[in-house]
């Protein structure tokens, strides 16, 4: 999962402005960022974004630099083989291939920006390909890809859809944003949903399962039902596994949800759909208080998103 969040907004931000893209397009062994991780440079010399974790950002902002006065987009490698890796290198023992491609028509087409920012919108991933002998870029399938092409998946951010604005949720939600991830509280209750109890959060008042349809969730949404109440909760789970819900989690005992799949499968739901449901939620790791049973739905929840993978 690369967090290219930042970068798409900051491309957007900068439009008009002459910028460049660095991209890691290959890793061997313990590389400090993933492959398809972005920075883009503006042409006044400020950056977003993260190639290697700082410790060959300097060289790669030149890289940049060079590129926006005109020079063609090239592939760079840095790694720790000579005495230099301090200096220009990786010191924890990795080696990648960076490429510093133009923002434009004859690199990354600006365009491409805003495709990536609308599919995810929508909840739907697109892919790209970038040709890195000539370091342009297209959208993947719009011609013949080909052997050599680098193909970068851009996934939505993260979200989670917390179902109940009860105490766990208050502890739920910082710990999701601790870790990238935007968390949305859904709740028809209104003494419950207050923006006094969930501060700078966004609140959705309607039914769980109008709410979650109309925020199209997919491979990186979770929804996570806490509420108690099964006329809250049925609705929600229903509406997560009739999409792509990259997670769902039901709070309850075993007891309570070994009733709650009876309900789901008499509504239709199949076993296959059913299993995808973690419950009771999170990971087992004998929680007690409200605190630490939102540390283990967050730990569940990552450990779901990365299974997706």
């Amino acid at each position: 999962m690369n967090d290219n969040g930042a970068v798409i907004r900051k491309a957007v931000e900068w439009r008009g402005a002459r910028l460049a893209l660095a991209t890691v397009v290959s890793t061997w062994g313990s590389a400090p960022r993933p492959r398809g991780s972005h920075m883009i440079v503006h042409e006044d010399g400020r950056f977003e974004g993260s190639i290697s974790g700082g410790c060959v950002e300097t060289d790669v902002l030149q890289r940049a630099a060079e590129v926006i006065a005109g020079r063609v987009g090239h592939v760079e490698r840095y790694g720790v083989a000579d005495g230099d890796a301090w200096e220009v290198g990786l010191p924890c023992g990795g080696e990648i291939s960076v490429l510093v491609q133009s923002v434009g028509e004859a690199g990354f087409p600006t365009a491409l920006f805003d495709r990536i920012e609308a599919e995810s919108a929508r909840g739907r991933a697109l892919t790209l390909a970038t040709d890195l002998t000539t370091g342009m870029t297209r959208e993947s399938g719009v011609h013949d890809e080909r052997a050599d092409d680098f193909l970068n998946r851009y996934d939505p951010p993260r979200r989670l859809l917390i179902v109940g604005a009860v105490q766990i949720a208050q502890s739920l939600v910082p710990l999701a944003q601790a870790i990238g991830v935007t968390s949305v509280v859904i709740d028809p209750r209104g003494r419950f949903l207050t923006a006094e109890r969930f501060p700078g959060v966004e609140l959705d008042d309607r039914w769980p399962d109008d709410a979650i349809a109309a925020r199209f969730p997919g491979e990186s949404t979770a929804v996570v039902t806490l509420s108690h109440d099964i006329k809250i909760d049925d609705p929600a789970l229903a509406a997560a596994l009739s999409a792509s819900t990259g997670y769902v989690a039901a709070l309850g005992s075993r007891k309570s949800h070994a009733a709650r799949l009876e309900r789901l499968a008499a509504a239709g739901f199949s076993d296959h759909d059913l299993k995808r449901i973690d419950g009771p939620a999170g990971l087992d790791i004998g929680a007690i208080g409200a605190a630490e049973i939102a540390l283990s739905i967050c730990a569940g929840m990552v450990a779901g998103f990365n299974s997706n993978r």
